[in-house]
């Protein structure tokens, strides 16, 4: 018996299934464990760009009498985890020709206290140096202009910079840089990115109409989102500029869980209220080894046109105590300006537009400083 491959092995439990049921046998191709395991690298990972079988959580196959038993191992406290890729692997194995029918795939989670703070490793993006994401714990701080402001910034120091809007939903980058030309497709599947103003842009903006609304759930936005990431032809970048959604749900978490950031930039106003959730964005990063590069103050304060009086409209400080507090540098404070939400309004960030005004003149320290982190 020791020569027995897994073709034969599958044979003979057919057949033995057929003799215990006085059934009738029909001969035809029967798959192999290995033929089975590579079927399921089309099978990702919750949340993750990478296969089951890559991260080796396929432990086992076996063809029995019953049917088609396929064993899993997965170390996760997210009890989705192992419904998700139930559903998932039965269906890919039920499709396969000669299959010995039920598929039962059964999940082992791994509950031991070290494996509990286990994750997949994170992956870089092919061509690209620096990945920067910039997040806000709440929305309505003015996290998108700062993220189009940086990556024009970037630009504008010498850099080869890419710009990717992950917020699926409320997508608005594309109107920040006046981009109405939809991405192509390559030979390869890929996306090649818009560029304007020798940056490359990516984002849903440039999919769909202004007034169609993004409607996405749970799994769909994961696999969007790795869409953006992995699935657009970046080519060689310096850096690689995220705007996250506002908050720590499903697009920021897969986006920090998958890949090998180099730093986070936290955007807020300076009242409490923005701060208290600027707080959770950062020990979002802490928690996953992120290192947070610095906060940025926007909003920062008013200076009236007409008198030259300054005016703190959110209070003051705010930011600065906070960073102090967390260890991180104060990247900028950037004032309201009319000017600033002009610019945005008409397709070209202010530090293109006008590097004279205080706010991108902010901005563009606030750039200069985050490339001397890197």
């Amino acid at each position: 018996m020791a020569g027995y491959n897994e073709r034969t092995r599958g044979f003979v439990s057919i057949i033995i299934g057929w003799l215990k049921t006085g059934g009738t046998l029909t001969l035809t191709h029967v798959m192999t464990r290995e033929q089975i395991i590579e079927a399921l690298r089309q099978v990702k990972y919750p949340g993750f760009s990478r296969d089951i079988v890559s991260f080796g959580l396929v432990t086992g196959v076996e063809f029995t009498a019953p049917g088609t038993i396929v064993s899993l191992t997965v170390t996760t406290t997210d009890e989705r985890v192992p419904r998700i890729l139930q559903e998932q692997v039965a269906e890919v194995v039920g499709r396969l020709p000669g299959i010995s029918r039920p598929v039962d795939v059964r999940v082992k989670i791994n509950t031991s206290p070290s494996a509990a703070n286990e994750l997949p490793p994170r992956e870089g993006i092919a061509g690209v140096r620096r990945i920067i994401a910039v997040a806000s714990g709440k929305g309505g701080v003015g996290k998108s202009t700062v993220a189009a402001n940086l990556a024009a910034a970037f630009h504008l120091l010498g850099m080869k910079v890419g710009l990717c809007d992950c917020d699926l939903h409320g997508p608005s980058l594309a109107l920040m840089f006046g981009a109405g030309e939809q991405p192509t497709m390559d030979e390869d599947d890929l996306i090649n990115p818009v560029t304007v103003s020798g940056i490359k842009l990516m984002s849903m903006g440039l999919l769909v109409d202004d007034d169609a609304p993004v409607i996405l759930r749970g799994p769909m936005v994961t696999r969007y989102t790795q869409q953006f990431l992995r699935g657009v032809r970046w080519g060689e970048l310096d850096a690689l500029v995220l705007d996250l959604p506002p908050g720590t749900g499903d697009i920021a978490l897969t986006v920090t869980q998958t890949l090998a950031l180099d730093g986070a930039v936290i955007v807020s106003t300076p009242q409490e209220v923005a701060l208290i959730d600027a707080r959770k964005a950062v020990k979002m990063f802490a928690k996953v080894g992120v290192p947070v590069l610095g906060l940025i103050e926007n909003m920062s304060y008013f200076t009236a046109p007409d008198s030259g009086r300054r005016y703190d409209i959110f209070g003051t400080g705010g930011a600065r105590v906070e960073a102090e507090k967390l260890g991180v540098p104060l990247l900028a404070e950037v004032p309201i300006e009319m000017a600033t939400r002009e610019a945005g309004d008409r397709g070209r960030p202010i530090v293109l537009r006008d590097a004279g005004t205080p706010a991108a003149r902010a901005l563009l320290a606030a750039a200069e400083k985050i490339r001397g982190l890197l």
